[in-house]
Parts: structure tokens; C-alpha cells; sequence
């Protein structure tokens, strides 16, 4: 599967910015999905996930109650919404795909597709 992530911009502190992630393929629903992010001079960090069906998904506890991943599996699509963005949010945030997969795998190395990440700026 293919994955690709847009959305990303330059926002004040307390904004709110909208994650894309279109993915390829026609068993989209068979795949959990995962935000993750990359801060400079950090290690990449999980923020949230959803399973197949966005039934039942998990977040990073920095971005919980702020975040919201959701999924429209008839346009091959997951989101994520982010309000109350704070200037530590800024970062690379990249899409994951993972074959029946579940929402509480937050490690990177579960995941089996990468889009490219979207750069997120949030200035104070």
C-alpha cells in the first residue's frame, strides 16, 4: 500500500491544523493505522492509531483530549485533528500502515508502509 500525507502548515500556538493520509489499495480497512512525529534532534515518537474500522483508537498521552484520529475507509482515508497546538508539537508527522494491525501497537517497527511525513510548525 501506498500512503501519502498532506495537510501540514504553520499555525500559532492554541490553532488548529487537519492531517490527510490518502492511501492505495482496495483493503484499506484490513490496515491499522498510525500518526507518528519527528521532532529535530529527536527520536521519532507515536502520537495515535486506529484499527481497521476506527473502532477503537489510542493516543500518545502528550497529544490526548487535543488530537483526534479518525478514518473514512470508502476514500481510503485517516485523519488527524489537531487543536490546542502547542509549540512542542512542531515536528515531521508521517502516516503508518499496518496489516491487521491494532490500535495499541505504538511502535514504529509494527508498521509496515510509511508515507512521507508533513511538516507541522506551531510558533508561540
Amino acid at each position: 500500500v501506498q500512503l501519502q500525507a498532506f495537510g501540514g502548515g504553520l499555525v500559532q500556538a492554541g490553532g488548529s491544523l487537519r492531517l490527510s493520509c490518502a492511501a492505495s489499495g482496495r483493503t484499506f480497512s484490513s490496515y491499522s493505522m498510525g500518526w507518528f512525529r519527528q521532532a529535530p534532534g529527536k527520536e521519532r515518537e507515536f502520537v495515535a492509531a486506529s484499527d481497521g474500522r476506527g473502532g477503537t483508537t489510542h493516543y500518545a498521552d502528550s497529544v490526548k483530549g487535543r488530537f483526534t484520529i479518525s478514518r473514512d475507509n470508502a476514500k481510503n482515508t485517516v485523519y488527524l485533528q489537531m487543536n490546542s497546538l502547542k509549540p512542542e508539537d512542531t515536528a515531521v508527522y508521517s502516516c503508518a500502515a499496518r496489516l491487521y494491525g491494532l490500535a495499541q501497537e505504538v511502535r514504529a517497527r509494527e508498521y509496515d508502509y510509511w508515507g512521507q511525513g508533513t511538516q507541522v510548525t506551531v510558533s508561540s
